[in-house]
């Protein structure tokens, strides 16, 4: 029986902060063992925005939207499914920069739409809603904030005065392919941002928060750092529940173990839960799932006032993923069942 099931069929209010790649296989997990009255909400990370030869490029949103409507590159796990790249090839034959980055000719048009909207005065979470209707995700796909903020990663320049210099983090991952020290991490305009509608009441009326394996320094960091956001995942009555991205001490994917070296946090499962803290002492989790491998970790992930339990969390397969998020749910019920003091 799932841990939906075992709430006597009643609909569950699921509110999910999310990344791109590993939040979205984790959603799909989620959906298979969800049921079908149960509300998704997926609050999705917008600091890996970018402007690319004068369209808005959301990458996160797009790898949620895209794997959840069966539109992704199964592969790559990122863009569109069956893609050609002429207008790629096209801008490269005029020299037009950056090269690094290539929008395929299918993902294209995405991204035409949503520039086109935004400049008729739609608002991101506006435009999103518009995309979702083509794709039907199954959720309410949500951008954390509908104001512009994006993440620069600062990294080693022995021509800049300072010794440094800040680059978008789409540069650091895409071109140099996170290959050289994080020396920092600058989320431009997070401070000023503003939740974006619905993201709050979300966290508010959840019966459980889910923090799939993301990023938690350039995914889940932005989000929560939206003014607002942290005060409200406090004061909710939903369990909060994170998986470690990190596994046998090193990220499963991605760059998570440069950028948490870059700011000083241990790359394992017990260091990441620190980090993000516990809701019982200021921070954000109640609950944390480490992976099998990493027994010790749960030890000083209790300490810290979490409660953390030992599951697989490799995502190989519809099987793991649907078992890791049937765990997550079992120890948010778990926890609602005891309380979850704070």
């Amino acid at each position: 029986m799932s841990a939906v099931a075992a709430r006597e069929n009643a609909a569950m209010r699921i509110c999910v902060l999310s990344g791109g790649v590993g939040g979205a296989r984790f959603l799909q997990g989620l959906l298979s063992v969800a049921a079908p009255e149960d509300e998704v909400t997926v609050i999705g990370n917008t600091a890996d925005d970018i402007w690319l030869f004068g369209l808005k490029v959301c990458p996160d949103l797009d790898t949620i939207m895209y794997t959840l409507g069966d539109g992704i590159d199964a592969e790559r796990r990122w863009g569109r499914s069956d893609e050609t790249w002429s207008a790629k090839a096209e801008l490269a034959e005029y020299g037009v920069e950056p090269t690094w980055f290539g929008l395929g000719d299918k993902d294209l048009a995405t991204h035409l739409v949503r520039t086109q909207m935004l400049q008729a005065g739609y608002t991101l979470s506006a435009v999103t809603r518009a995309l979702c209707a083509r794709w039907q995700p199954g959720v309410d796909l949500v951008p954390m904030s509908d104001d512009r903020v994006e993440t620069h990663i600062l990294i080693d320049d022995d021509d800049s005065d300072t010794g440094q210099r800040a680059i978008h983090f789409q540069e650091y991952w895409v071109r140099l392919r996170a290959g050289i020290p994080v020396r920092g991490v600058l989320v431009v305009g997070l401070e000023d941002a503003r939740p974006a509608p619905g993201v709050l009441d979300a966290i508010g009326a959840a019966d459980v928060v889910l923090l799939p394996p993301s990023n938690p320094i350039v995914s889940i960091g932005p989000i929560v750092g939206v003014p607002g956001v942290a005060a409200a995942l406090r004061a909710t009555a939903a369990p909060v529940v994170g998986v470690s991205p990190i596994i046998g001490g090193a990220a499963v994917r991605g760059m998570a173990d440069q950028l948490l070296l870059g700011l000083g946090v241990p790359v394992s499962a017990s260091g990441v839960a620190l980090h993000l803290g516990a809701r019982s002492r200021g921070g954000l989790l109640d609950g944390w799932l480490v992976d099998d491998q990493d027994t010790p970790a749960r030890d000083a992930v209790s300490a810290a006032g979490i409660h953390a339990r030992c599951v697989p969390l490799w995502m190989n397969d519809p099987t793991t993923t649907a078992a890791l998020a049937q765990d997550s749910l079992a120890l948010a019920a778990d926890l609602a069942a005891v309380g979850t003091p704070r």
